[in-house]
């Protein structure tokens, strides 16, 4: 069964409040395709990788997170750009995509998700005098040391995490996925034992290990890859489409 793309780009764009946030990028349809949409294949970024596997797959639409024209880039259709362009083009493929809306979402969120799949129950905003910082606090059903805690994220995620061990035994938690590494000193202010990002920089080491908090950086791609995945199948349920998600490795 058919959804005609417009339906289905105003139900994800309903679904998700994309039009009240404000973001780095265009939210929503990026590039239109055919009129009418079956298949769904989901990413987290739209590389030409995934284009290509989505192509073999017969997708009339991409789903993704990560997507194009992104603040302060270059205009400019040429080289990657072009590829990728001319690949959706070309097979007249549709490309959806969410970046902060998917992050935030109270349901299909990143964050939630990633939640989910770490057994952490979600109790709060990171900062809620900061809207702005989409990350979340939560707590553990029972404690764990840091490593045991780093070899759960390790199991779910499917490769070895980054860890800086602070303190003793694992609580309360703090997270946001990706590249949220900056939001370590509003982890400390909300009195967490151990905040996760996808990414580290230089002196998240030192703001862990002066603070006393544990801190893992598991991959800004492996922790992104729940959201879209939920919204994915989402839209398939609301449509009786078909939906595919197509993990494409990336160790960063």
């Amino acid at each position: 069964m058919a959804v005609p793309l417009t339906t289905l780009v105003e139900e994800a764009d309903r679904y998700l409040g994309s039009a009240k946030i404000a973001d780095y990028c265009p939210n929503g349809l990026q590039v239109e395709g055919r009129p009418q949409v079956m298949r769904i294949v989901s990413g987290v970024t739209a590389s030409q990788a995934l284009l290509d596997a989505a192509v073999d797959a017969q997708a009339d639409l991409i789903l993704v997170h990560h997507g194009y024209f992104w603040k302060g880039e270059s205009p400019c259709v040429i080289g990657m750009k072009q590829r990728r362009l001319k690949t959706l083009l070309k097979h007249d493929i549709s490309l959806l995509a969410y970046h902060l809306p998917l992050d935030l979402h109270p349901d299909v969120g990143n964050n939630v998700q990633l939640a989910r799949q770490l057994d952490i129950t979600v109790e709060g905003l990171l900062d809620p005098s900061n809207p702005k910082v989409v990350g979340l606090v939560g707590s553990l059903a029972e404690p764990l040391s840091p490593r045991d805690f780093a070899r759960r994220v390790q199991d779910v995620m499917g490769r070895e995490p980054l860890l800086i061990e602070g303190s003793e035994m694992i609580r309360r938690v703090g997270w946001c996925t990706g590249g949220g590494q900056g939001y370590i000193d509003q982890a400390i202010a909300a009195g967490v034992d151990l905040y996760l990002s996808g990414e580290a920089s230089e002196q998240t080491f030192h703001s862990a290990r002066e603070n006393n908090i544990s801190f893992i950086a598991a991959g800004h791609h492996a922790t992104e890859r729940y959201g879209v995945q939920a919204l994915g199948d989402y839209l398939a349920r609301r449509f009786a489409l078909e939906h595919l998600f197509i993990d494409c490795p990336n160790p960063i």
